[in-house]
């Protein structure tokens, strides 16, 4: 029970909670383990708060050199066991957050502990890509949907931003060895030709990417049940973005870029919106209502051959209406967003500015 205990507290020290109420660390914002961690003010990655995060951050990374999801790495693993489901992914910002974080607290306080732990890192990604050039959901890989190249929720444009980010030796990134930087820079390259090879033509016209594709034949490819081939409004935005910031594109990624954008004015769908309502049963419940002040909105799976919004449920049957399929998918998945509307509105604009195009 004491050894629980101390655990406990431990693990609460390390989240940035204090332990004792009106104490100075009261008055501090407690870090959280998110896409924040990586935003901090840069002094305080000297600090040492930040310092003991590091030293859980390390003791999560896997024998492999990866990193759990969905787990806070603030909390040290004997605190938050990790299940094998979990383990050594690039989903959800595991590995490349802990990689990014990491490398600010190298900067600023030259740990040698921490630097092994990050070039280990940056060699299982490197190690990770596939003979196509994309990656995997997990590796070592596991059978399934799990090995295809990974678009989904935007696990290999974080892949490909942080290694990109490597390979120049911009921001905290500088301690990197050279030989490992080059490398990064290769992959990165290699990373860009398998997006171009994976961009879905009809009859002859680029459009954009499914979430996922196969490792080997680059055709959209199926995930989980309810995730089929498909051209996705919500992924292909983080493609179209990485692409964008290319800082010297060459035709090829040009013309991806132009295809991806024409795609996504010509899908998107005006004058509607997403109506949250309660169902007679008192249950949530949400739908699609058309609306003449409404918003633009996208639909997550457009349908491969023809442009049209497409909705499974868990029994990978396709419909057309989001009303269709079942509530518990309704609510629990996005199937319509706004994902490409910043893209269109501002990024696209920036991007053409700087290429001084019309």
């Amino acid at each position: 029970m004491i050894r629980a205990l101390l655990v406990a507290l431990t693990a609460i020290t390390l989240a940035g909670v204090p332990l004792v109420r009106g104490s100075a660390a009261a008055a501090q914002t407690p870090a959280v383990w998110n896409g924040d961690i990586i935003t901090r003010d840069a002094d305080w990655y000297a600090s040492a708060e930040a310092g003991r995060i590091a030293d859980s951050v390390l003791r999560h990374q896997s024998p492999e050199g990866g990193w759990p999801k969905n787990t806070s790495l603030i909390v040290p693993p004997e605190a938050a066991p990790v299940s094998e489901n979990a383990k050594n992914t690039f989903d959800n910002q595991a590995t490349t957050l802990p990689m990014a974080f990491l490398a600010r607290v190298i900067e600023a306080q030259q740990r040698p502990g921490d630097r092994a732990a990050f070039d280990r890192g940056l060699d299982y990604i490197l190690e990770a890509q596939s003979a196509s050039g994309g990656w995997p959901q997990f590796y070592p890989l596991r059978q399934g949907y799990y090995s295809h190249i990974t678009f989904n929720d935007d696990a290999m444009v974080r892949i490909l931003t942080l290694l990109r980010a490597i390979a120049d030796g911009s921001g905290p990134y500088g301690f990197v060895d050279a030989e490992r930087r080059a490398r990064a820079g290769a992959a990165v390259a290699r990373g860009v030709e398998v997006i171009l090879a994976t961009q879905v033509r009809r009859d002859g016209v680029l459009t954009v990417w499914c979430a996922q594709h196969d490792e080997q034949t680059l055709q959209p490819a199926w995930a989980r049940a309810y995730e089929p081939p498909s051209l996705s409004g919500n992924e292909s935005v983080g493609i179209t973005r990485f692409l964008m910031s290319l800082p010297d594109p060459s035709p090829e990624v040009v013309a991806a870029i132009e295809g991806a954008l024409r795609w996504f004015e010509a899908s998107a769908i005006h004058g509607v919106r997403l109506d949250r309502f309660t169902a007679p049963d008192g249950s949530a419940d949400i739908r699609l209502l058309e609306d003449a002040a409404g918003s633009t909105l996208w639909a997550r799976f457009y349908e491969l051959e023809t442009d049209r919004p497409i909705f499974l449920g868990r029994d990978s049957v396709v419909r057309y209406s989001l009303a269709e399929i079942e509530q518990e998918r309704r609510n629990g998945y996005g199937y319509y967003g706004a994902w490409p509307e910043r893209l269109l509105r501002q990024d696209a604009p920036a991007w053409r500015g700087r290429l001084d195009r019309p």
